[in-house]
Formats: C-alpha cells, sequence, structure tokens
C-alpha cells in the first residue's frame, strides 16, 4: 500500500484495505472484518490518524499506545481518555509503524499474544462482534463506556461493505 494516509469514509476504508487485513487474518485467526471495523472506529473510516510530529501517518490504525515495553517509533498526540466515566483530553505516546500492515500485524501480536486479551482472543474465533467487542472492553482496550457498542456496530458495518464488495 502507498505511504499516503488511509482513505476516508467508510467504503474507500474498507475496500483498501481489505486484502491487507485478510493476509493478516490467515495467520492470526483474527476475522479480516473485526480488525477493519476496529481500525474503522479508531480512525473514523481514515479521517482522523494518529499523525508524527511532522504531519506524517504514524500508520497506528488502532490507537495502540507505546507503553513501557515498546522500542519502536512513537507519536505523542492528545487524545480523549475517560476517567471514572468522565472524558478528559491527554496527551499520550502511541506506538508508530512503517506501514499499514505493520499496524495490523501489531495489533493480532498483541490480542494472540497478550495474557490480558485472552478471552477477546478465544471469542474472535466465535465470528461473535458483539461478543469480541464486550470482551475487548472488559479487558481495557479503551475508557470510553460505550467501547464494546461502538465497536460492534463498526465490525458489523465494515463486514457490509466486505459483503457488497465480493
Amino acid at each position: 500500500m502507498a505511504a499516503g494516509p488511509a482513505p476516508k469514509g467508510r467504503d474507500s476504508f474498507v475496500q483498501s484495505l481489505s486484502a491487507t487485513a485478510e493476509r493478516v487474518s490467515q495467520d492470526s485467526g483474527i476475522p479480516a472484518s473485526f480488525m477493519l471495523g476496529q481500525a474503522g472506529h479508531e480512525t473514523g473510516w481514515g479521517k482522523s490518524e494518529i499523525k508524527n510530529a511532522d504531519g506524517s501517518s504514524s500508520f497506528n490504525l488502532f490507537g495502540i499506545k507505546a507503553g513501557k515495553g515498546w522500542t519502536g517509533k512513537v507519536a505523542e498526540v492528545t487524545t480523549t481518555e475517560y476517567v471514572g466515566g468522565v472524558p478528559r483530553k491527554v496527551v499520550a505516546k502511541f506506538r508508530a509503524y512503517d506501514s499499514y500492515e505493520d499496524s495490523f500485524r501489531d495489533y493480532a501480536s498483541l490480542i494472540n499474544n497478550s495474557p490480558r486479551y485472552e478471552k477477546a482472543q478465544a471469542t474472535a474465533k466465535t465470528g461473535s462482534a458483539v461478543a469480541y467487542a464486550a470482551e475487548l472492553q472488559k479487558a481495557g482496550y479503551a475508557t470510553d463506556p460505550e467501547y464494546a457498542k461502538k465497536l460492534s456496530g463498526a465490525i458489523n458495518s465494515a463486514l457490509r461493505v466486505q459483503r457488497a464488495q465480493a
């Protein structure tokens, strides 16, 4: 994929990243539609990607933060976190990648290899977007109290686009 920003808008976003998501899905067992829906939700279907300081894309489609164990590149941005159910603006460090495929692969590795997401990983294999989203929320993937509801809707939306283009 080109080094430019992800296409904006649900249909073009899903269409342009489907092949990448399918490749990673084959290796990871996480359905491509789950990853596409989550990437779409996290970026507003490509409208609000995490940028590096110079304005270039960080290729971080999943809002994965750069914790203490991360040794790769970092993009520092202002984001909204929910603390006690109240939204607050904070500056956070996010992982930065060289490509969208690297972002998908790191996300799949995080879900499949972190004990924190063990139940989500098991749920991915059932094909239930609602159950997967609920397990990600329970594991603390995001602080938004409505995350599971929003994510399952985005996954189902991505699935509809994939079916329409098949």
